[in-house]
């Protein structure tokens, strides 16, 4: 009965005095002062959330931008293009080059084809000297190491090369085995080739070639402006047939790659298809999904690391606060304050080092989408989860951060506290 006594004497309160009480507006208040008390620590504690969720909102709104414009250029050029490969030596070692004669006319009959030749890097039969590409006569010592690649009309209209002086050589040249070859720019300028009014000429193997045109860049296969282009019919009369690394380029129109690339090889040979492999073009939500998935986990991760920065930053400062602040919690106690209400006042405090710094964070980072796509001329895309996710991200990182000092302050006992 006397213990029972004791009990509701201890938890009945004195005359006149109520149970403690913390509002949440009292709450935040403490909260505010206690970020504006040093400002300039503030900021300071704020900057690592601040990095952490801007460059979280930054990489998913740039990675989102950066999907459309994937999606538009995808569709523009590579879903537009088909590679046939010729691979009847890995089905039949005793098989000779498998494209014909009229591979183009084949191809190019086909439903949704634009344009479609063969093409080979030319191979010397005794030495390289036999392709050594100079600007002078025969006797000239030296020439320049290039590759020379044969290649049908029906294969540089494919690539879409944009000419800056002459034309391109077409079916004309090639039936009649011309001598003719178009160049890039760069080996022009290689060459000493400034101009097409003169009619000038290179020399592959001591073999005149008169330069039809002259190339500044290519839409599709960009290794061809390291090559001199000749005419297949006249690579197959002066070096012979190739014996390796054939291939054709196909240019279709949009939504036509597939079907094209599974016609191609019985387009090209009905009696022997498998000597062929045709190479679609990629899907283009798996390419999407490979480029964007490969740019957030980077960025991702490096966002991680600012927010652990940030983490540790407000540790840091709240634990000095704690420490700094001693002797007002003790006096809080004193005055009737319990450790909850201790711990509810530095998790706020804290917590709202965190909000800002998410909420100023949010904002860096849609600012830098929306540059980064005025810059590009894009279009900039942001995810309305993504904006409303970031401050509380930012919240929860000064929230978890400041558990630790938060019941450091909580352990303060008053008198110890005021008698320091």
């Amino acid at each position: 009965m006397l213990s029972r006594n004791r009990k509701a004497r201890k938890a009945t309160p004195l005359p006149g005095i109520g149970r403690s009480v913390f509002a949440p507006r009292d709450l935040l208040a403490e909260a505010l002062a206690g970020m504006l008390q040093r400002p300039a620590r503030s900021a300071l504690t704020m900057l690592g959330t601040v990095l952490g969720v801007g460059a979280f909102v930054a990489v998913l709104g740039l990675t989102a931008t950066a999907s459309s414009q994937i999606d538009a250029r995808f569709n523009v050029l590579s879903a537009t293009e088909v590679t046939v490969e010729d691979i009847a030596r890995e089905q039949d070692e005793f098989a000779d080059a498998a494209f014909p004669d009229d591979a183009s006319d084949r191809v190019e009959r086909l439903n949704g084809v634009r344009h479609a030749g063969v093409l080979w890097t030319v191979r010397p039969r005794r030495s390289a000297a036999e392709l050594a590409v100079t600007a002078a006569p025969v006797g000239d010592t030296g020439g320049e190491a290039l590759n020379v690649v044969a290649a049908a009309p029906g294969a540089l209209r494919a690539a879409e090369p944009r000419l800056s002086q002459g034309r391109l050589y077409d079916d004309f040249h090639t039936d009649a085995r011309q001598r003719v070859t178009v160049i890039s720019s760069g080996i022009a300028a290689r060459l000493g080739i400034t101009t097409l009014e003169t009619k000038p000429a290179i020399f592959i193997g001591g073999q005149p070639f008169t330069v039809m045109g002259i190339v500044d860049d290519v839409q599709r296969q960009p290794d061809v402006l390291l090559s001199v282009l000749v005419p297949q019919t006249t690579a197959v009369e002066l070096w012979g047939r190739p014996t390796d690394g054939a291939r054709m380029l196909i240019a279709t129109d949009l939504g036509a790659a597939p079907q094209v690339a599974g016609e191609a090889p019985t387009a090209l040979r009905p009696d022997h298809p498998e000597y062929f492999k045709a190479v679609p073009p990629p899907d283009p939500k798996s390419l999407r999904t490979s480029v964007t998935s490969d740019l957030e986990q980077l960025f991702l991760l490096l966002a991680g690391v600012c927010l652990v920065i940030g983490a540790v930053g407000i540790a840091n400062t709240t634990l000095v606060a704690v420490l700094e602040r001693t002797g007002e919690i003790g006096l809080r106690r004193a005055l009737g304050a319990q450790g909850r209400h201790v711990t509810a006042q530095f998790l706020a405090e804290s917590g709202t080092l965190g909000a800002f710094g998410g909420l100023i964070g949010t904002a860096i980072g849609t600012l830098t989408v929306l540059v980064v796509a005025l810059i590009r001329d894009w279009t900039p895309v942001m995810h309305p989860v993504t904006l409303a996710t970031a401050p509380l991200i930012g919240l929860a990182t000064g929230v978890v951060a400041g558990i630790y000092p938060a019941r450091r302050a909580s352990s303060v006992q008053p008198a110890e506290a005021l008698r320091g």
